[in-house]
């Protein structure tokens, strides 16, 4: 018997081939079937075509009819199989089975020395990986990586392994989901769900590899971007060049930003932001502390070591989310969100325009074979999609034609359940335990999820800050903030998403969003809207509107997070005017910033501040750049946490 494919389902067939397919197999005639010595299974079809499927998985099948790869016939074979009549005496029920079974030699044969060896270089630098054990629910063990997510679809067969890489092109990461298995059944037996660490062993000491990076960020707060000039870009070149070789993917990121920063001072850009400026500078030394420290932290987490640049998806389905509009300058900044059902993750397609149009006229500009309104509120499927390594994606021009875009109803509840949010207090629990921003992966769209909306209690509108500000309510009564702000790149969100909280255009079944905490509660910037049986982009809408909002009082920051938005924006000047070139005033303005930090309790801030201020007159450049990186980071990490 092939248990191999008897142990197929439906949802694996739809995973290896797509689920038209499957279909379509499912109609065809029945092919007549007989079996070789070697189990290899032959179909032979009215129509005179044959289909052979020899042990060791599709990719090893073979047809008489011209399509490439997995055809119908090949599907048709395996379905006609399954509705063979069972044996008389039925194998008994195999023992559970993990994938940390499979052997390195398995391994080596499936995909090879060289990808073997490639593995091994992702494991001494080390790799996290989320492992999820089969259940009744679903059947199938997978490991989620940071480059794929990776599907054992048969028990003990390589030949039935699914990933959402192109096939062959990161075929190591079967080898790096084995060895995730391993250590989760060693460490962590029997548990469904369970996050693990990798390899990495004697990584420790060794140095971050960032030691160009930083000296370019200490140039940068000694002399300040308004007094560097074009010669930084030779150095910014260079850094770039050794972090992309050494694989440093969230290093080499953040050196891009900062770069990118100090092009916008330069150009007198209305990007440029001093504190966006510092907190680059600063996350740099972050990582590097973070992996330099004795109680070091997995260095592929922190230093994107297990990441590559980009990563082709094989025929990927990809269901959106909704839409951000931006202004910058005279440009036009859009940010599709797409949820990626295979790898559990929101992916996002980024596109830019010159001009001063609103997010209605973007909604009708032409993206690939489609439009933008059509990209924010339908569902992709794409063999043409590229992911990067901070999640964005983009459809590779010369395959432009395989990309197909339909309607969505928004049943985004049938999304992976880490996408979905159905109680905010164990949203709440996730958000605490989030690692510290600057040393986190540096994935766009890592806080993107969908909400379930039970009820929507009220609605507000604080006319100084143009925002409004609605309560809605899960099915345990717990309670979460929907925030949005007006924009005159999007003058029609305000509106259209206060019609859809007060029920005008059907029932909110769920909010699409940014979430995050604020004063202690939780907060989603939305993106998109599930409405009845449509997706609703706020951004996309035109302005219009008349309701009436309850006004709310005014509700500027509280005494605690006025403070550190200051102390932040003081401590920002140093990456503004450098060190060398500091006003005399702003020790004074130093002084009293701690004094105030000090009144409010925020004692180690202050402190830290106040150690910044006593190293600059008499300390080296050195002492006085890290006094500032704590002082600064602590800021950051106050804001983060309130």
């Amino acid at each position: 018997m092939r248990t191999d494919l008897l142990g197929l389902t439906a949802d694996s067939l739809a995973a290896l081939a797509n689920r038209g397919l499957v279909k379509r197999a499912g109609k065809e005639g029945a092919p007549e079937l007989r079996t070789d010595a070697d189990g290899t299974v032959h179909g032979s079809f009215p129509d005179g075509l044959t289909a052979s499927l020899p042990p060791g998985g599709l990719d090893v099948a073979r047809c008489t009819c011209s399509a490439t790869g997995v055809c119908r016939h090949v599907i048709g074979v395996i379905l006609a199989y399954q509705r063979l009549p069972a044996e008389a005496d039925p194998e008994p029920e195999p023992l559970p089975w993990s994938p940390g079974q499979v052997t390195d030699d398995e391994l080596t044969a499936k995909i090879g020395a060289r990808l073997m060896a490639a593995a091994r270089r992702t494991e001494g630098t080390g790799f996290t990986a989320r492992v999820r054990r089969a259940t009744s629910t679903d059947p199938v063990p997978q490991v989620e990586l940071a480059t794929a997510t990776v599907r054992f679809l048969v028990p003990g067969d390589l030949g039935f392994v699914h990933t959402d890489t192109v096939a062959g092109s990161r075929d190591d990461v079967i080898a790096l989901a084995v060895w995730a298995f391993r250590v989760a059944d060693v460490l962590h037996p029997g548990v469904p769900e369970v996050r693990v660490d990798v390899g990495g062993e004697g990584e420790a000491g060794t140095g971050s590899g960032l030691e160009r990076a930083l000296g370019l960020a200490g140039t940068v707060l000694r002399e300040g971007a308004a007094h560097l000039g074009q010669g930084l870009e030779a150095t910014i070149a260079e850094v770039q060049r050794h972090l992309d070789a050494a694989g440093l993917r969230w290093p080499l990121l953040a050196v891009g930003d900062l770069a990118e920063q100090l092009a916008s001072y330069r150009d007198r850009s209305a990007h440029y932001r001093p504190e966006l400026l510092a907190s680059h500078v600063a996350e740099l030394h972050a990582r590097h502390r973070a992996v330099t420290r004795p109680d070091t932290t997995l260095r592929s987490s922190v230093l994107g070591t297990a990441e590559a640049d980009e990563t082709p998806l094989r025929r990927a389905r990809l269901e959106s989310l909704g839409c951000r509009i931006r202004s910058l300058g005279d440009q036009r900044i859009a940010e599709v969100y797409l949820a990626h059902s295979d790898s559990a993750m929101v992916l996002v397609l980024r596109r830019q325009w010159d001009g001063d149009d609103d997010g209605a006229a973007l909604a009708r500009r032409r993206i690939a074979t489609s439009t933008l309104g059509a990209l924010a509120t339908g569902n992709l499927v794409t063999e043409s999609a590229v992911r990067s390594a901070s999640r964005t994606v983009r459809l590779a021009t010369g395959r432009i034609s395989k990309t197909t875009v339909s309607p969505s109803r928004g049943d985004w509840g049938e999304l992976p359940t880490s996408l979905v949010v159905t109680d905010f207090a164990a949203l709440s629990r996730e958000l605490d335990a989030l690692t510290l921003r600057p040393i986190r992966p540096r994935v766009e769209a890592e806080l993107v999820r969908v909400v379930a909306v039970a009820r929507v209690e009220g609605v507000t509108y604080a006319p100084g800050d143009q925002r409004l500000d609605a309560v809605i309510v899960d099915q345990a009564g717990n309670t979460a903030t929907v925030r949005v702000t007006h924009t005159g790149a999007a003058p029609g969100r305000l509106d259209s998403l206060a019609a859809v909280l007060a029920g005008e255009e059907g029932e909110l079944r769920f909010v699409s969003g940014v979430v995050g905490r604020t004063a202690g509660g939780v907060v989603i910037e939305p993106v998109g809207l599930a409405v009845g049986g449509r997706v609703v982009v706020p951004d996309l809408q035109p302005a219009g509107g008349s309701g009436r909002l309850m006004v709310a009082e005014d509700d500027r920051y509280e005494p605690l997070t006025a403070a550190l938005i200051d102390t932040r924006g003081l401590l920002a000047e140093v990456a503004h005017h450098g060190l060398s070139h500091l006003p005399p005033t702003y020790d004074d303005r130093l002084a009293a910033e701690a004094q105030r930090l000090t009144v409010l309790g925020l004692q180690r801030i202050a402190q830290a501040v106040t150690a910044f201020a006593a190293t600059r007159p008499h300390d080296s450049d050195e002492a006085v750049e890290q006094a500032w990186i704590d002082a600064y980071l602590r800021v950051e990490a106050a804001l983060d946490l309130n």
